[in-house]
């Protein structure tokens, strides 16, 4: 399985292990350093706290280049009327007589406590290539759809707080 990354996903994702090898992971080596010295290691809860927090590190540095390695490309461009990715997109949800919107985003930096979807999720995939007043089928399961209406599409760009999230 592969997970899907725009560029920029990629370059984030780039940055942040080159952040951790040269800063995050010197000062844990200094930490697992400074806590060895303090004596007794079978008792010494800096030792172990270091450790941990070195090794944590390490394997966020192995888990981001394995998703690099194993990435799939894909472009963040889509017309200006039609959704994509990092389009903030009003729908009506007809079932809950409720307007809602929502930001389209890569899997890994979508965040539904903050309203960003995946272009993976029901909804992501059901809006996606749609446009201004269509309404657009939703389906959860063979069980469950809705559907929605498209209100409204805003063209954004990514922010600083999109960030990859942690697994």
């Amino acid at each position: 399985m592969y997970d899907e990354l725009t560029k920029q996903d990629i370059e984030k994702m780039e940055a942040e292990i080159e952040y951790r090898k040269l800063v995050v992971r010197k000062n844990a080596l200094e930490a697992v350093k400074e806590a060895r010295a303090h004596g007794d290691l079978s008792e010494n809860f800096e030792y172990h706290a270091a450790k941990k927090d070195k090794n944590q590190n390490e394997s966020r540095i192995r888990y981001l280049e394995k998703m690099i390695k194993t990435a799939k490309i894909i472009s963040d461009d889509s017309k200006a009327d039609e959704v994509g990715l990092n389009n903030t997109v009003t729908i009506y949800i007809e079932e809950d007589d409720v307007e809602e919107t929502y930001k389209i985003m890569t899997t890994i930096r979508s965040n539904s406590l903050k309203d960003k979807i995946s272009i993976d999720s029901p909804l992501g995939k059901a809006l996606m290539g749609h446009k201004v007043g269509d309404r657009v089928l939703v389906k959860v399961n063979d069980n469950y759809s809705y559907f929605v209406e498209i209100r409204k599409i805003e063209n954004t760009s990514e922010d600083e707080d999109d960030e990859i999230r942690r697994f």
